[in-house]
């Protein structure tokens, strides 16, 4: 018998259980109205005579995500998500969360408000907030501690990361793994006898350890680098196992209401939507991307290791190619070192990298490559060899085949002259280490076709990466703002800043490192060689202070030496005497910017404007999303376009 309340649930009895199915599409998201249906259905179903226990599922691809979207950033309008868990963790009839998809942020509350919960083994769980410059505001790191110890509770809510149902049943965060249909073993599990547990809210948190707050509170302040969410929820956290329940419940609140208006709320709001339209380009909304089924790499070089990995992680198959068979077997032992590094770090375990590493086929002749869909060029760095490289593709591949280059610096117009079909040639520029850096730039050619503009899309999510489409210049965005950023850096040196002042200011203001420490850690032997590119064909390019370290022979951590001086085998860096005296002659002194960090942020942004004014980035938001997801911007801080409001 199925008896609707109203859109966006429905309800349907059997056997004396009452199946809720929430359908609210896309994701099932906990907008006023469903807020209003669920706390409807609870008087309901505990009204119901026929009804002996509850099951909670949701219609679609996911149980409840979170919150609405679209009520972010305006006032919460009753009723309050607390009161709904609160109220279904106080119903007569038990209830049981049975999750498939994602039971995020609210979601999630809503499930520990059950009394049982229960997921297929693809599902996941947690408290994401912190990504959004929020705590939990729905009793989430009140009732948390009282299901698990404080240390998973800590290691959940203030790093946001969601946990798999198989390790989230081991952790006491579910209470069954569903093997086959979930509806049917929701049922089976509802309807079996067994002792309803107290609610949380009735329960003692569980204890901590003495000097356990005081150890995670290091430890969340050196994660978040400088965000305040992480900090304020770990505050919540140890309220709720140190207070009582609705003490706690009243703190948390409170800290939500108080982040939700946040500067930081604020940031990472604009950065969330901001990756939402660019996966989503308005432009090809319309147009069907290439089917991807076998691709290749040309170059197993670091980055070209790094993007056959990453092609084997989203399951493509992939074939290396090299110019010999020795520079092959060099390739291969990258891309099986990337695999077994994620193996030692228990990131893959062995089956899953031998599958992987199996899933890949070496090649010296391009007439390996007659029949894949897609082969992304990453060799060296010189024009005269991508366009040897292309040439040759033209003629192996097939017609309709997609041709890439992973070009950081060149006009992809001039690598791919003359090639045959050039609507199907577009840049992808993957940042190093390619498996592991979230930003891929897109750069289409005049000649690029809407249906190849809409594959490079396509495969950026296939990879989880987050698309940006660019324009043609020198540098792309990201490598544009680099270059602007780095000689800003320089030219306070110049004007009697130090090296180890200005990162340790970048530092502050929440980058993993500052600009001079970036520079020794990646090679500065890499952006000198591209200048030198550039003068050998006649461009003017100024001289940089880092092309007298280079000169010198100080190339970075790989020499022991570049803007800082190195122990052999210590990664530390330390203040240079021999960088001071190769410098001397060129620091004259002058007026310093009171908020160094403030003024490199200015310059990057300023670059910014003018590659907006140029139609380089189609809007500002693109830009931040460079400057995050490949260049370590603080994500908290909402990118260098947003911190100047938008306008460079």
């Amino acid at each position: 018998m199925t008896l609707t309340v109203e859109q966006p649930l429905a309800i349907d009895i059997q056997d004396r259980v009452a199946v809720v199915t929430i359908d609210n599409p896309p994701v099932n998201a906990l907008g006023l109205a469903l807020r209003q249906a669920l706390l409807e259905t609870v008087a309901r179903l505990d009204a119901d005579a026929r009804v002996d226990s509850v099951v909670l599922l949701c219609a679609g691809r996911t149980f409840i995500a979170g919150a609405d979207v679209n009520e972010f950033g305006k006032p919460p309008a009753p009723p309050h998500l607390p009161d709904v868990v609160a109220a279904i963790e106080a119903a007569r009839k038990p209830w049981v969360a049975a999750i498939h998809g994602s039971a995020l942020g609210g979601g999630f509350e809503i499930a520990l408000g059950c009394a049982f919960r229960v997921a297929l083994a693809s599902a996941s769980v947690g408290l994401p907030e912190v990504t959004l410059g929020l705590v939990p505001g729905a009793g989430g790191t009140v009732r948390l501690p009282r299901l698990v110890p404080p240390a998973v509770a800590v290691e959940i809510v203030t790093g946001g990361k969601p946990v798999k149902a198989p390790k989230a049943l081991e952790l006491g965060l579910i209470d069954a793994v569903i093997e086959g249909d979930l509806r049917d073993g929701a049922l089976a599990f509802a309807a079996g006898k067994r002792p309803v547990p107290a609610p949380l809210s009735a329960r003692a948190p569980l204890p901590a350890e003495p000097g356990f707050w005081e150890a995670a509170e290091k430890s969340v302040a050196r994660a978040a680098r400088g965000a305040a969410a992480p900090g304020r929820a770990l505050v919540c956290l140890k309220r709720a196992v140190e207070g009582d329940f609705a003490d706690a419940m009243a703190f948390e609140r409170e800290t939500f209401l108080e982040l939700r208006a946040s500067p930081e709320a604020a940031a990472l709001r604009h950065v969330f939507f901001a990756e939402r339209a660019a996966a989503r380009p308005a432009s090809l909304k319309n147009v069907a991307p290439r089917e991807i089924r076998r691709a290749a790499v040309v170059g197993g070089g670091t980055m070209g290791a790094g993007i056959a990995a990453a092609l084997r992680d989203a399951g493509i198959p992939v074939t290396l190619v090299e110019r010999d068979g020795e520079a092959l077997d060099r390739g291969l032992a990258n891309l099986r070192g990337i695999f077994d590094g994620a193996v030692r770090r228990g990131r893959l375990s062995e089956a899953a990298a031998a599958e992987r590493t199996a899933g890949v086929a070496g090649a010296t002749d391009y007439a390996a490559l007659a029949e894949v869909d897609l082969v992304i060029e990453a060799v060296f760095e010189e024009i005269s060899v991508k366009r040897a490289v292309f040439s040759a593709l033209a003629a192996a591949c097939r017609p309709d085949a997609i041709l890439a280059t992973n070009t950081s610096y060149l006009d992809p117009r001039a690598i791919a002259e003359g090639i045959a079909g050039p609507e199907r040639f577009i840049g992808l520029h993957f940042f190093s280490p390619a498996n592991v850096m979230k930003l891929l730039e897109i750069v289409p050619t005049p000649a690029t076709s809407a249906e190849t503009l809409a594959t490079g899309f396509a495969l950026a999510a296939r990879l989880r990466k987050v698309p940006v489409r660019a324009g043609i210049c020198d540098g792309f965005i990201g490598n544009r703002i680099l270059k602007r950023y780095r000689a800003a850096a320089e030219d306070l040196l110049r004007r009697g800043a130090t090296i180890e002042g200005i990162d340790a200011a970048m530092r502050g203001f929440g980058f993993a490192m500052g600009p001079f420490e970036a520079q020794d850690l990646g090679g500065l032997d890499i952006a000198f060689l591209q200048r030198e590119g550039a003068r050998a064909r006649g461009e003017d390019v100024p001289a940089t202070l880092g092309d007298i370290l280079v000169r010198a022979g100080r190339k970075g951590q790989k020499t022991g030496g570049g803007w800082y001086d190195y122990a052999p085998g210590d990664r530390k860096p330390r203040p240079s005497e021999t960088v001071a005296g190769l410098l001397a002659g060129e620091i004259g002194g002058g007026e310093l910017p009171a908020d160094i960090a403030g003024h490199l942020v200015g310059e990057m942004a300023a670059e910014g404007g003018a590659i907006l004014a140029e139609g380089i980035a189609g809007q500002a938001a693109d830009i931040d999303l460079v400057e995050i997801h490949g260049y370590g911007f603080p994500r908290h801080r909402g990118g260098p376009m947003f911190q100047t409001g938008g306008k460079g």
